[in-house]
């Protein structure tokens, strides 16, 4: 979970979707991604506890709308809200701190694995000229000499596929990323793939 919600508060901000009208869990999921420009979504089982609670401690209440619970602020929870509303104001500029970063931390990984797939956009059309002019120059000026006529450029391939494979997840394991920083990543790599489709069609 995001450290902005850390310390009860995300407790406290759900309180806050609710006090704008009755909304079911997954509603509260997507505003909250929403939120965070959708680099933050948090999951059922960190909603749904919360919510239980919540009703526990009678700050909240629920009915079944549609084989779903929807749920309501009680008055107990407009009052807990009225008392924190100090905290709630830190939790917004919070949240504002927050975004601006993960929209950041966001554009310098796609900017780098942009990067990365121009990188790789230049080897395959590279290897294309390979195969229909017989060489080319690699980076740095030497000469490529391109394989002998049996050679198995289909088995070539493989290996440097799984090459680039084993390296980025060495890349993202060692980094230790969090959730948010992974969907990035996902997002990017079917970017990724999307151009590579449409360089090879």
């Amino acid at each position: 979970m995001t450290g902005v919600f850390s310390h009860g508060r995300l407790r406290l901000y759900l309180l806050k979707l609710l006090d704008d009208g009755p909304k079911h869990g997954y509603e509260l999921i997507r505003l909250l991604e929403n939120r965070f420009l959708g680099h933050y979504a948090p999951s059922a089982g960190t909603i749904y506890p919360r919510l239980q609670r919540l009703e526990v401690e009678g700050l909240v209440t629920h009915t079944a709308a549609g084989g779903r619970k929807v749920y309501e602020i009680t008055d107990a929870g407009r009052t807990e809200l009225g008392q924190r509303d100090g905290e709630l104001a830190d939790l917004e500029s919070d949240i504002k701190a927050s975004v601006a970063d993960l929209s950041s931390l966001a554009g310098e990984i796609q900017t780098e694995v942009r990067g990365s797939v121009r990188d790789l956009k230049r080897e395959l059309r590279a290897a294309t000229r390979e195969t229909r002019y017989g060489g080319w120059t690699v980076p740095g000026g030497a000469r490529h000499v391109p394989p002998p006529p049996d050679a198995d450029l289909g088995a070539e391939f493989d290996r440097r596929l799984t090459d680039f494979t084993t390296e980025v997840r060495a890349l993202v394991h060692n980094r230790r990323l969090t959730d948010t920083q992974l969907r990035t990543l996902i997002r990017t790599l079917d970017g990724a793939l999307d151009g590579l489709r449409r360089l090879l069609r």
